[in-house]
């Protein structure tokens, strides 16, 4: 990209995008729409995370026909977190923003956020005060923010998301955070810095369907306990204490009962078959715990890139990812 044009660029919009050709010309033309109302100097770019149907082609037919349109196209996918990480790294601008693809984050909300931006602070982030989902994941997006904010050794805010407005100096120290696997709004926090919220209502998507499936959504929760928590392993190691004590406690009264002579003919054989096999159950449940923190050490140390950029659409340099 022109130097010149990188210093005059107001607001760099990365999109990460999934099996989303439907939703990408309706986003490009909403986010032109509003942006340029609002006279904000704007570049959007996509980041292509593998998609299997024809976002790809879409991109590229955007790119050609809108000149503020950029993307990057990974050569599989490596998941939503990645994508945005990937697209941090190109963007350009005084301002970055993240929103999805999907149109659930409101083009209108963005400019709002770049507003209060502009008013001195480092990262202006969404709140959702609302979000079109059934009770059950509007319950367990609950569950989770809450669980996390009070378990993670950072404050991460509830209800936010990674619809936010950064300013390029930030982004850079994000950048510089040697993690390979992200949780970006954890990451976010953990920089701190100067960040407000502003409350926004989430609509429903315009088209097709989630592409944040129950199970991935499973995988982003624990990745951010594990990313930001000791505390599964401290639960760990008490409820190992507290069975340790359980047992003495009960070695102790049937040693007493053997010699008052009340223990009862034949007992002891169902009870010790259930304490195997709970202790058992807990030792494979501390084990599983273990193994989370352990599997992140591993592909830590491998020292793997993020991800894999295969194309990139538009000019611009290619940094080291």
């Amino acid at each position: 990209m022109d130097p010149v044009q990188t210093l005059t660029l107001d607001l760099c919009v990365v999109v990460p995008a999934h099996n989303e050709e439907t939703n990408l010309p309706l986003l490009v033309n909403e986010l032109s729409a509003a942006l340029e109302r609002a006279g904000i100097v704007f570049q959007v770019l996509f980041v292509d995370d593998g998609s299997r149907d024809h976002t790809a082609d879409v991109i590229r037919r955007l790119a050609a026909t809108h000149k503020h349109v950029r993307a990057i196209i990974l050569s599989r996918n490596f998941g939503h977190q990645a994508a945005v990480s990937i697209g941090l790294r190109y963007a350009r601008g005084r301002a970055v923003a993240v929103m999805d693809a999907d149109l659930q984050d409101r083009p209108e909300d963005l400019v709002q956020l770049y507003r209060r931006y502009l008013e001195g602070a480092d990262v202006v982030y969404a709140v959702r005060r609302s979000r079109p989902e059934n009770i059950f994941k509007r319950s367990a997006y609950a569950v989770f923010y809450r669980l996390l904010t009070r378990l993670a050794s950072v404050p991460i805010p509830v209800d936010s998301g990674d619809f936010c407005v950064m300013s390029a100096e930030f982004v850079t120290r994000l950048n510089q955070l040697p993690e390979r696997l992200r949780f970006l709004r954890g990451l976010r926090a953990w920089i701190g810095g100067r960040q407000v919220s502003h409350p926004v209502d989430r609509d429903p998507r315009r088209t097709g369907k989630p592409q944040y499936t129950f199970s991935k959504l499973c995988r982003l929760a624990i990745d951010g306990f594990i990313s930001f928590s000791y505390v599964p392993l401290r639960v760990a190691s008490m409820l190992g204490f507290l069975i340790s004590g359980l047992a003495l406690i009960g070695i102790v009264v049937v040693l007493i009962w053997r010699v008052m002579g009340l223990l009862p003919k034949g007992a002891g054989v169902a009870t010790i078959a259930l304490s195997v096999l709970f202790i058992g159950g807990v030792q494979l449940l501390t084990l599983g715990v273990l193994g989370e923190y352990v599997g992140r050490i591993f592909d830590e140390v491998k020292g793997r890139p993020i991800a894999i950029v295969s194309e990139i659409v538009g000019e611009g340099e290619s940094p080291d990812v």
